[in-house]
C-alpha cells in the first residue's frame, strides 16, 4: 500500500470521518443498563464477542468480498454483496447503524474523493432503490484506492473496537487509560479475526452473538438513552 492508499485508509476510518459512529453502540448501551456489562472485563468480553462472532464477523465477510468485486470493476457482484450485507442484520437497530453509516460514508467518499466505480454503483443502488451496507462502501472503496484488503480489514475491526470503547467510556464504565488497555489488548483478536475473514470459506458465512441481538432488541424500546443502537 502506498502512502496514498494509507491516506485515505486514515482519512476514511478517522473518528473525524463523517459518518455519525458515535451515535451507535451496538446493543452496548443496553447490556450496560442490565448490568452485563459493568467494568473494563466485561466491556471487553463483549466487544471481543462482536469481533469475532457478531457485527465483525459479518463485516469482515462483506468487506472482504466488496473489496474483490470492486477491484475485478464488477458493480453486479458488488450490488450481490451489498444485499447480502443488509440482509444479515438481526434487528432493525442494527440494520440502521450499517445504513445510516453505509449511505454517509459513501456519499462523503464521492464527493471529496473522485471515483467513477463509486459513481456508477450508486446510479444501480438510486435505480432499484437500496440502501448502503458500511461495510460493502469501504470495502469498494479500499478496493479502488488500491488499498490492501488485510489493511483494510484490520483498519476497519480496530475502528469498530475503537467505537465500542468510546461508547463504553461515554457510559461512565471506564475511563480513558482503560480503554486504551482495551484497545492494546485487541490487537491480536483484531489481527486474527482479520486472517480468519481472508481464509474463510464464503460458506461459512453468518455471525453467533445471540447476546449483542438480544441487547439491541431491548434498546429498540429502552426508556433513556444516549445512542442509536
Amino acid at each position: 500500500m502506498g502512502a496514498i492508499g494509507l491516506y485515505r485508509l486514515l482519512a476514511w476510518l478517522s473518528p473525524s470521518f463523517p459518518i455519525g459512529a458515535f451515535s451507535y453502540s451496538h446493543g452496548l448501551e443496553a447490556a450496560v443498563e442490565n448490568g452485563a456489562v459493568h467494568n473494563r472485563a466485561t466491556l471487553q468480553r463483549w466487544i471481543a464477542a462482536v469481533l469475532e462472532h457478531g457485527g465483525g464477523r459479518i463485516d469482515g465477510d462483506i468487506l472482504r468480498d466488496a473489496h474483490r468485486a470492486a477491484a475485478a470493476d464488477d458493480v453486479g457482484a458488488l450490488a450481490a454483496v451489498n444485499r447480502r450485507g443488509l440482509a444479515y442484520r438481526a434487528t432493525a437497530e442494527l440494520a440502521l447503524e450499517t445504513t445510516a453509516q453505509g449511505e454517509a460514508f459513501l456519499v462523503t467518499c464521492r464527493a471529496a474523493w473522485c471515483e467513477p466505480f463509486l459513481d456508477r454503483w450508486a446510479a444501480t443502488l438510486g435505480a432499484s432503490n437500496e440502501t448502503v451496507c458500511y461495510a460493502a462502501a469501504v470495502g469498494a472503496a479500499t478496493a479502488r484506492a488500491g488499498i490492501a484488503v488485510g489493511c483494510a480489514l484490520t483498519a476497519y475491526l480496530e475502528a469498530m473496537a475503537a467505537n465500542l470503547v468510546s461508547a463504553g467510556l461515554r457510559l461512565g464504565l471506564i475511563g480513558q487509560t482503560d480503554g486504551q488497555r482495551i484497545l492494546a489488548a485487541f490487537e491480536p483478536v483484531v489481527i486474527e479475526a482479520v486472517l480468519a475473514a481472508m481464509s474463510r470459506d464464503p460458506a461459512d458465512f453468518g455471525a453467533a452473538a445471540f447476546a449483542v441481538d438480544l441487547a439491541s432488541m431491548v434498546h429498540e424500546t429502552q426508556y433513556t438513552r444516549l445512542f442509536r443502537s
